[in-house]
């Protein structure tokens, strides 16, 4: 295994601490009122957030003021409104601290990947209203559901494995299990990657970012196309969703397609917090990779493929060790 240079390490570590301002538990508030007004990014592939000064106080007159507002548009094309102009707050009941918000139909037809990121951006709006201790979706009167079928319940903040925060606020490290393709393409080559990486960065991206870097074994090769860029991916109550552009639909015929899909099938699983993965394309789902493997289903963990093992190796994330770190790679 390489072995890192122990004065880039500790230089790193200087760098980032030094740099980065503890948020707290008002990170995602104004300094100035305590509030926030939460947005999908110009790409909607995160959550992004500006301070705001409410006009309300009381907490009915916040709730309608913030339902007001989550549906206009933003005066910035960086900041996009949460959800598409056809679906509606139809209604809402707030009781006993609990806030329960009734969407239009229009709702279901919001793209998976998306709707991860336009459901925690709702529940980061409303979350700050100090007498609300959760949020319920509904969606044409029926509680919203997630990828697998099961009710999403009450949300919190805690509810979203991303922070949708930009603070850099230490570095961190990780035993990933990756499965790339073999050199012949016919199956998948385990390798274990010991990561240091931004703090700031959740791991199933991590793991994407890993698996769109290639692998470091010489028995092995990156198993989705190279010209794939990752647009976003979320994680909700043990499904995981990889929303990728269409370079994945880039054909490459050397690698079969259920290496492919099965090398980012189980290196998400191997997580403990995702059972299935469902990949899109653009958002899109009704796709059929190759004519054989349907986008729309969700797959779970599938070691069948796994015909060899590949090395262990360390590495440390691309921005990071940018004119930093000298790893050998």
């Amino acid at each position: 295994m390489k072995r890192l240079n122990i004065t880039a390490i500790l230089f790193l570590v200087f760098l980032f601490l030094f740099s980065g301002i503890a948020a707290g538990c008002g990170k995602y508030k104004s300094e100035n009122t305590g509030y926030a007004l939460f947005y999908l990014n110009k790409q909607r592939e995160k959550i992004v957030s500006k301070p705001y000064d409410p006009e309300s106080t009381d907490t009915d007159a916040l709730i309608k003021e913030y339902i007001a507002r989550m549906s206009e548009d933003s005066d910035d094309v960086e900041y996009q409104k949460i959800f598409p102009d056809n679906v509606k707050i139809a209604r809402y009941e707030y009781t006993d601290h609990q806030l329960y918000l009734y969407f239009n139909k229009a709702y279901g037809d919001i793209p998976a990947p998306e709707e991860v990121l336009c459901r925690g951006a709702v529940v980061h709006n409303m979350m700050q209203i100090h007498d609300i201790d959760g949020v319920s979706i509904y969606v044409d009167n029926l509680p919203l559901t997630d990828a697998n079928g099961v009710e999403v319940g009450i949300l919190t903040n805690d509810s979203f494995v991303e922070n949708p925060g930009e603070q850099i606020n230490n570095i961190q490290e990780a035993n990933l299990t990756l499965y790339f393709a073999s050199a012949t393409g016919d199956g998948l080559v385990r390798e274990t990657q010991h990561v240091y990486y931004s703090g700031n960065t959740s791991i199933e991206k991590l793991i994407m970012e890993r698996l769109l870097d290639g692998p470091k074994s010489s028995n092995a090769r990156s198993a989705i196309p190279d010209t794939t860029q990752l647009v976003s991916v979320s994680v909700m109550n043990g499904a995981c969703l990889v929303n990728l552009d269409d370079g994945f639909l880039t054909q490459n015929f050397e690698i079969k397609e259920d290496v492919i899909i099965y090398s980012i099938v189980d290196s998400l699983t191997e997580l403990d917090t995702i059972n299935t993965v469902q990949i899109a394309v653009n958002g899109k789902t009704d796709i059929t990779y190759r004519d054989k493997m349907s986008l729309g289903e969700y797959y779970k963990k599938n070691l069948d493929l796994v015909i060899e093992d590949g090395d262990d190796v360390e590495v440390v994330q691309k921005q990071e060790k940018e004119g930093l770190l000298d790893t050998g790679e």
